[in-house]
């Protein structure tokens, strides 16, 4: 029988080999056909653009490409390298209570993994997203909004850490199902929270004051079934150029929201198209 590092190295190799292998795949397509515009938008999209977006898309999956390789890098230094035991020593040092040193180990684990992957998320946004104009996040807001979510990361996950590892000492062999619950019920509260209470502290979110944009969309909510708490607009350009459009929410709390950006890039019609998408 293979040993448990054999295995867990062929895991890895099968499933690294193939996200590599998927995104080459990708990188080679859209390489050989950078330069020819799809026939069904040759009377939409100039060449242009159209090779520009190719250029774009080209220098995000050589970002991923390095993201592959400094997951599966780190991936190896905590598990074969030793690194696990390492943040499980110094969590244990600490001399408290078990339970608070287990979230002291996780917490450690979220802080080292963030820290490594840091330079290659400064590259993304200021080096590939600034160097195609889409970037309008300043150093200052970057790190603000990662100290925001870290403060979010401590102040909610460290208490359903503890309290997932409390129910692990003391459920039994019924201690899964228990977790399962906790977590469960934990997504559908910040599901239900986080349009109202958590997205709040990262963006501004307004009405959508335009009347005739916002009968189409209820319109097409009417048509697809769909009930919402409002249609916000949010200040995404403070970050981005980019334009999207999503829906959040459960319950009473579900709301549509639009990108600043979005409603001053394109027509009605396909901002509908947009989130109909």
């Amino acid at each position: 029988m293979p040993s448990f590092q054999s295995l867990f190295l062929s895991v890895l190799i099968l499933s690294a080999g193939l996200r590599l292998w998927l995104l080459l795949r990708q990188m080679r397509h859209v390489w050989q056909h950078r330069d020819t515009v799809p026939a069904a938008f040759r009377d939409r999209i100039p060449a242009q653009e159209h090779a520009r977006a190719a250029t774009y898309t080209l220098a995000k999956a050589r970002v991923g490409l390095l993201h592959l390789a400094l997951e599966t890098g780190l991936l190896l230094a905590l598990t074969l390298g030793g690194g696990l035991q390492w943040v499980h020593d110094q969590a244990a040092g600490l001399n408290i209570h078990p339970l608070l040193a287990g979230v002291g180990f996780l917490l450690g684990l979220f802080l080292l993994t963030g820290l490594v992957e840091l330079p290659l998320s400064l590259w993304r946004q200021f080096g590939v997203e600034a160097r195609f104009g889409f970037n309008r996040q300043t150093v200052a807001g970057f790190f603000t909004d990662l100290l925001k979510e870290a403060g979010l990361g401590l102040v909610i996950g460290a208490p359903l850490l503890l309290l997932v590892l409390w129910l692990m000492g003391r459920m039994g062999d019924a201690w899964w199902l228990w977790v399962w619950g906790v977590w469960t019920g934990f997504n559908l509260l910040a599901l239900a929270l986080y349009p109202t209470v958590i997205a709040p502290l990262f963006n501004t979110f307004t009405p959508l004051e335009d009347a005739s944009l916002r009968s189409r969309i209820d319109a097409l909510l009417k048509r697809a079934g769909f009930t919402s708490n409002g249609v916000f607009v949010m200040d995404g350009s403070k970050r981005s150029s980019h334009g999207n459009a999503y829906f959040t929410g459960l319950g009473a709390s579900k709301r549509i929201v639009f990108f600043d950006t979005l409603l001053t890039q394109l027509s009605p019609e396909q901002i509908e198209a947009v989130l109909a998408h």
